[in-house]
């Protein structure tokens, strides 16, 4: 039933590990330097007539104990997509690797080297310790935007577009699309452009990746920071024939990314997706509820009331 969907997705860990941010926040907001405003995809940090972005992210340890080249792999990708999130291109990256020796550092460092290849993005240095009780990884990442898209500038009447990669599959037991690994290069770095390319032309001044969040949670952050409200339609959302809807609004794609736009953009926003085989449609509208919805065309079912309490706490 789908009030039985919306009270999962209430419920999910993937949203309470978002709503985790709102304390750091506050923790750290007070020393946020130069008015830059904390919650972002992204640091952006002005330079000359753009902006440099910075990112960061680390990853579960027994995730990388487990899986430790696709750990590697995803260290850039995931980097990646903040910065193309954020209107911009990668520069270069730095990694903080772990390990108790060699062999176990190896296949971590080699899907690192791997998607840094594939993604057309130098590692230019980090830091490593191979006499560690364990496996642990920390990749950050250096890139450039001429014009931003930002989780702060969505405006009511805004409509939300999803562009998600489907030529893919999941990767079991996680509840992650690959749509990366294996994927011609040339096609990843093409792919990544068009978010650039959406900010430059102004046909968008808001984005977000989605994130381990799901679609939903994502929806929530973006509404969040830009005090506005969204109903999404999740019969609108692009997904693959075999996953199920209630699998896949909680899933985390490797390309996968939501457009703040105005209207009269929307349909060129998405033949600039769909042009290049990537999946993408309008999937709801932002308002000035203050709160997220979620609707199948019949029923409207709450998932969060940002005036009762703010997800991220990041608001402008």
């Amino acid at each position: 039933m789908f009030s039985t969907l919306a009270r999962t997705l209430r419920k999910s860990g993937a949203l309470a590990h978002k709503a985790d941010i709102a304390p750091v926040l506050r923790a750290l907001g007070p020393v946020a330097a130069g008015g830059l405003k904390l919650g972002d995809d992204c640091a952006a940090i002005p330079d000359g007539d753009g902006f440099l972005l910075f990112a960061i992210e680390g990853f579960l340890p027994e995730f990388v104990a487990n899986e430790p080249y696709f750990a590697g792999w995803s260290g850039v990708m995931v980097n990646a997509s903040d910065i193309a999130a954020m209107g911009g291109r990668a520069i270069a990256v730095v990694d903080a690797i772990w390990s108790s020796s060699q062999a176990e550092a190896l296949p971590i460092l080699s899907g690192l080297a791997d998607a840094a290849a594939a993604y057309g993005i130098a590692i230019v240095g980090g830091h490593s310790n191979m006499r560690a009780p364990g496996s642990n990884l920390s990749v950050a990442i250096l890139g450039r935007a001429e014009r931003l898209l930002t989780s702060f500038d969505a405006q009511p009447g805004d409509a939300l577009v999803a562009a998600i990669d489907l030529r893919g599959r999941m990767h079991d037991p996680h509840p992650f699309w690959d749509a990366s690994t294996g994927a011609p290069p040339e096609r990843l770095r093409a792919d990544l452009e068009l978010l650039p390319r959406i900010a430059e032309t102004e046909l968008a001044a808001s984005a977000k990746d989605i994130s381990n969040a799901g679609i939903v949670g994502t929806a929530a952050m973006l509404a969040d920071c830009s005090n506005v409200g969204a109903c999404i339609d999740v019969r609108a959302i692009p997904r693959p024939d075999d996953v199920l809807l209630e699998r896949w609004l909680e899933v985390f794609p490797s390309f996968g990314f939501l457009i703040a736009c105005r209207a009269g953009n929307c349909d060129t926003v998405i033949d600039l997706f769909t042009k290049r085989g990537i999946a993408a449609a309008a999937i709801g509208t932002c308002d000035a509820s203050r709160t997220l919805r979620i609707t199948d065309g019949v029923a409207v079912e709450m998932i969060w009331d940002f005036g009762d309490r703010s997800l991220l706490g990041a608001a402008a």
